[in-house]
């Protein structure tokens, strides 16, 4: 798939690894489903690092505005799923900077979005975030617009997990419209909205 980054925007990196996590991390400081599950800024960040570091990077296909934003997307066919060296990673940074029992909700989350994820073709946006101090400027659309372009002409559909209420206006505002009613995690923990973007066709 060609994917025309604009200026000022960029594909991650190795190198990219900690600027492109804690970007993330700032982005989902107050994130419902997140805070639930590893209880502290210091475990999310630990996660946010492992995740761009050794798996979204390397794996799959990551975009930074340096000191605004960031995405992580597991493209068509790519498998960005964590290997054994990851999730002795995730566990290790859970143990010594995550609540208790951050790693077993963060493993159980993993397997029930596993289970609820669709199996027909499509990218998957993992995550999209801006710092604090860029919102209101157009980066989000910005960050979203050359994916979600490449895939209209490719004719390639987009799932997310919606984790957070206040983003369902913007993601609907770009093509994406619920597929599925809200799931928990675990009993009682926020849900997540299960989103779907077709792609449109061109004008």
């Amino acid at each position: 798939m060609q994917i025309t980054l604009p200026e000022g925007m960029r594909k991650a990196v190795r190198a990219d690894w900690r600027a492109h996590a804690d970007i993330t991390t700032e982005a989902f400081s107050e994130d419902p489903v997140l805070t639930w599950m590893m209880g502290t800024q210091r475990g999310l960040k630990s996660v946010f690092r492992t995740l761009a570091r050794e798996v979204y990077i390397p794996k799959g296909e990551c975009h930074i505005i340096p000191g605004k934003g960031a995405t992580m997307w597991e493209p068509w066919g790519a498998d960005a799923s964590p290997g054994t060296l990851q999730l002795l990673m995730f566990a290790l940074g859970q143990t010594l900077y995550g609540s208790d029992g951050a790693m077993q909700r963060g493993m159980k989350s993993a397997e029930v979005m596993a289970a609820n994820h669709p199996k027909d073709r499509h990218w998957y946006l993992f995550t999209i975030g801006t710092t604090k101090s860029a919102r209101g400027q157009g980066v989000g659309k910005t960050l979203l617009r050359p994916v979600l372009e490449a895939c209209d002409r490719d004719g390639m559909p987009v799932y997310l997990e919606n984790s957070n209420p206040d983003n369902s206006g913007f993601y609907r505002a770009h093509g994406f419209e619920r597929m599925a009613e809200p799931f928990e995690l675990a009993d009682g923990s926020p849900c997540m909205e299960p989103m779907w973007r077709e792609p449109k066709p061109a004008r």
